[in-house]
């Protein structure tokens, strides 16, 4: 991981003085996703971010299957911060879907950090023209406890598509991408912030094409998950791309337990604002970590931390944020 530690240290701005903690500080997890994702570098620059500018606190961004698990870890108290997809995140707050009988409800949010887009990936030789063109295919729909998952199964329910319908293969971002590329899978689903290296390096190694949605599919999504927004993938964005593709985006939430001590919470939600630009460096998805994104996008209250942030700046708080 050289290269990708190298990128973190190049982003840190090391000029800007350190804050400190109270002494009761402590290492603090970061639970993020697969390496051939984006919230692994993400949380791996936020916690370069951390090491370099709070005193008393030291980060580390750890390899999980993503948002399902990660908010299992959050509950338990085995990760302090965590990367999970907004429907996730509000499944588990309301004890819904996925989370029904185990509901978290000290779910608490810092932000919400950039929107993943559903990308559904195929080579550029096959037959796969829609989601009803993967009936009778063998179809990776994410890792195990990944947003992903919800996400493509949502999607897919949604317009009349269930699993019985296709050979449905459980691969995290890189196993899909080897599976397409090897021939293993006929197509493969993302949900991640785009673009993100699984792609671009399958892309590198074979002719691909992106499968796009009808408005009326996209429609269909929208009513099964209301955190499901159109969102267009811009033309040039993979190796073949020529034309922009219609999917949906889903926002992408920083979480932590309710129980985290409100100077550190602050603390935490100050960095990542005032220092964009350092996360931005490490991955371009963090263009869209603003105030008003968090303010637009986020599904669950926001811990009391960053909400005293958020009253200094001058945001404008929903009451659905407010605890």
């Amino acid at each position: 991981m050289r290269t990708l530690r190298s990128l973190y240290t190049t982003a840190a701005a090391a000029s800007m003085l350190a804050v400190a903690l109270p002494a009761s500080a402590q290492q603090l997890s970061i639970a993020t996703g697969g390496t051939g994702g984006v919230y692994y570098p993400i949380g791996g620059g936020f916690a370069e971010m951390i090491n370099n500018h709070i005193e008393g606190a030291q980060a580390t961004a750890e390899v999980t299957g993503a948002s399902v698990e990660n908010m299992g870890l959050i509950m338990r108290g085995d990760a302090d911060l965590a990367l999970a997809l907004a429907d996730t995140v509000y499944q588990a707050y309301t004890g819904t879907g996925d989370f029904e009988g185990r509901q978290i409800e000290n779910t608490r949010a810092l932000a919400s950090v950039y929107p993943n887009a559903v990308q559904l990936v195929t080579l550029a030789e096959s037959d796969i023209e829609s989601i009803a063109d993967l009936a009778g295919k063998r179809v990776s729909v994410g890792a195990p406890g990944s947003g992903t998952e919800l996400n493509a199964r949502a999607l897919l329910e949604a317009n009349g598509v269930s699993y019985d319908d296709f050979t449905p293969q459980r691969l995290n971002f890189n196993e899909t991408a080897d599976a397409i590329r090897d021939g293993d899978i006929d197509a493969g689903f993302w949900s991640v912030g785009p673009p993100t290296s699984s792609i671009l390096n399958l892309a590198a190694t074979r002719d691909i094409r992106l499968i796009g949605l009808s408005d009326e599919e996209v429609a269909n999504a929208q009513e099964e998950e209301a955190v499901f927004a159109p969102y267009e993938l811009a033309a040039g964005m993979y190796d073949g791309m020529d034309e922009a593709v219609q999917t949906i985006g889903i926002p992408n939430v920083l979480v932590v337990n309710a129980d985290m001590d409100e100077e550190l919470a602050y603390q935490l939600t100050q960095l990542l604002f005032e220092n964009t630009d350092e996360l931005i460096a490490v991955h371009p998805a963090a263009n869209d970590t603003t105030v008003e994104f968090t303010m637009d996008s986020t599904p669950v209250p926001l811990h009391p931390g960053a909400l005293r942030y958020f009253e200094e700046v001058g945001a404008e708080i929903p009451d659905r944020l407010r605890p």
